[in-house]
């Protein structure tokens, strides 16, 4: 494609990105007409920062250029979303990547059954024995694995898929020349086999910790379903469940003991009925079988002793988990209640930061605490996208919750 370096001038500008990022997509219609664009026109763009203006003047395509032959040099393909390979599913997100790197086979997405199976670094042998069966049972079932590639339950989900024989989509938080974790280089090579890698990050991307919650919302926008193995009461499997309530995907999550750390988060989304329970792939499938009936109901499920030869080989990944060797995660520390001297938070920057939902449900907290019931009748959203706000609200530390289900703010807002 001929404009690529625009795509790439235009994603890469320093301090431009998320929602400012597709306004200035938006406002410009193509990378190309940003690029030529100068410094009076980006001004008409609301909230522009000095940085960001001075990144946008700069017109060096040199960057662009380097990272086209590296992408060339290491096989890496690029995608825009004026590809016809581009995911619909993925481009009717909120804030939807510009440019995907990507690396393995071209998958048409949006004629796959795609389920995301997520879960915790620190999974237990009960999790990682889950996520494995889970995953062969639903690419024997017809369904394509998406997930991530850390350890724990992202591992044990992708050698699953892979012993069944399926194909295998892992989107990475960093450059997809960067292995990460460095143990898992064998499986980089066995996905990008399979199936494909994935990033929205050039090669070269170093996978940094605030990379990871951005990257989750395409795990779930390339999904129509999203599975929570094993969870914490927070973390990035829960915000990967908020992001596919927020795009009106399938949430599933299996269900652990009612003690254990690693199963809180699950037991949780079934608790608030945010995730359907499930006891096996079967739970998942039938949910998308009319919808795929050329994809799903036809490959004739595991037999026991396929499932033991195919599980045995799981073996390794449990070896490598330190969970694996019979060590109990650590409990969470026990939460204490906050002081009252609550921080204050900008409400022009929750307006930057939050999607239309959770500033809905923010703005109606001021008025005090409330049930997420009360909070669906004065929103008139539905359920599942007000639970979906309430989540990534408790996960930022904007919200609390309050004995009886109740909600309420954990910071105080300076109105404009």
């Amino acid at each position: 494609m001929a404009n690529q370096k625009y795509w790439i001038w235009l994603t890469t500008r320093n301090g431009l990105a998320g929602q400012q990022l597709m306004e200035v997509y938006r406002h410009f219609g193509s990378p190309e007409r940003a690029y030529f664009a100068d410094e009076g026109e980006y001004r008409l763009i609301g909230g522009m920062t000095e940085p960001v203006l001075r990144s946008l003047c700069e017109k060096s395509l040199t960057g662009a250029d380097r990272i086209l032959g590296d992408c060339d040099r290491l096989g890496i393909q690029i995608l825009t979303m004026q590809d016809a390979l581009y995911p619909e599913r993925l481009a009717a997100i909120h804030q939807p990547p510009l440019v995907l790197y990507w690396k393995g086979r071209q998958i048409a997405f949006d004629e796959e059954a795609a389920i995301a199976v997520v879960g915790t670094r620190g999974a237990t042998p009960y999790g990682i024995r889950t996520a494995t069966q889970l995953a062969m049972d639903l690419v024997s079932g017809g369904a394509m694995i998406v997930s991530g590639i850390a350890q724990g339950i992202d591992t044990a989900a992708i050698r699953g898929a892979l012993q069944a024989g399926g194909t295998v989509v892992s989107v990475l938080a960093g450059g997809i020349d960067v292995i990460y974790p460095r143990e898992n280089r064998r499986l980089f090579e066995d996905v990008a086999a399979a199936g494909a890698l994935i990033s929205e990050n050039p090669p070269g991307t170093e996978p940094k910790g605030g990379l990871f919650p951005i990257r989750n919302r395409i795990i779930s926008g390339l999904s129509v379903g999203v599975v929570a193995v094993e969870s914490p009461k927070f973390g990035g499997t829960l915000r990967t469940v908020a992001h596919a309530l927020d795009q009106n995907r399938e949430v599933f999550a299996v269900p652990g003991p009612w003690d254990a750390p690693a199963s809180e988060g699950p037991n949780r989304l079934i608790q608030e009925g945010a995730a359907k329970l499930i006891l096996s792939a079967q739970d998942v499938l039938c949910e998308f079988t009319d919808r795929f009936p050329r994809r799903l109901g036809k490959a004739p499920a595991l037999s026991d002793e396929e499932r033991s030869q195919r599980l045995e080989g799981a073996r390794q990944v449990r070896e490598q988990n330190p969970a694996a060797a019979g060590k109990r995660p650590a409990r969470a520390k026990k939460e204490v209640d906050i002081q009252p001297g609550l921080a204050y938070i900008d409400w022009k920057d929750c307006r930057e930061k939050l999607t239309d939902d959770q500033q809905n449900v923010l703005q109606l907290l001021t008025a005090g605490t409330m049930t997420t019931d009360e909070l669906v009748e004065r929103t008139q959203l539905p359920a599942r996208r007000v639970l979906s706000a309430l989540t990534i609200l408790q996960v930022e530390g904007y919200v609390r919750e309050e004995n009886g289900k109740r909600f309420s703010l954990a910071v105080r807002l300076k109105m404009e």
